[in-house]
């Protein structure tokens, strides 16, 4: 069995849609689900299901405590799926290549701090971008730099950030779970 953890601060759509495609496989268990932020929505989202949850504060996730739980569980890969803080040096040394983000952008473009959700679509409108999309990327110790597992490109049709957003985030939710089914299943 191989065990996945999902990291999120905010709605929690894009852990929701991972927990329902793997949440009746034999071979893929999600163990726990880990949040900065304790008025969350994805905690209202997961309260009807059957999965251990983590709050923590920024000094615990400094602190070593959410790396002391992460090395009980060693889960096969850690999947962040909305998360806005960066994850401290010293978990990605222990789960180096384990650790996934999915950002809606292509990077390079539109990374770093400050750069997520609307913002990132925004900028993109801004820009007058002909094409968006998203990137799924192994997490190293600065925002949206890790080494690029996957990316998908679309070409806009909206004039707003607002419907950007939806566009890609239906595409986040299709490729997502796949990646993640192939890093796991090699």
């Amino acid at each position: 069995m191989k065990k996945i953890v999902i990291f999120v601060s905010g709605s929690g759509s894009s852990a929701e849609n991972i927990f329902q495609k793997f949440g009746n496989n034999n071979n893929i268990n999600i163990v726990k689900l880990y949040c900065n932020n304790p008025n969350a929505y994805v905690l209202k989202r997961f309260e009807k299901h059957e999965i251990d949850k983590m709050i923590f504060n920024n000094s615990e996730l400094d602190s070593g405590k959410v790396l002391d739980d992460l090395i009980n569980i060693n889960p096969q890969l850690i999947v962040l799926a909305g998360f806005l803080k960066k994850i401290p040096k010293k978990i990605i040394d222990v789960f180096k290549n384990r650790i996934i983000n999915i950002h809606p952008a292509l990077l390079p473009k539109y990374g770093g701090k400050g750069m997520y959700g609307l913002n990132v679509h925004q900028k993109v409108i801004d820009n007058k971008d002909h094409y968006s999309g998203f990137t799924i990327h192994y997490v190293n110790e600065n925002y949206d730099e890790g080494d690029i597992i996957f990316q998908k490109k679309i070409k806009i049709r909206g004039s707003n950030a607002e419907d950007l957003a939806k566009e890609i985030l239906k595409f986040e939710h299709e490729y997502y779970p796949k990646i993640i089914f192939n890093l796991l299943n090699g």
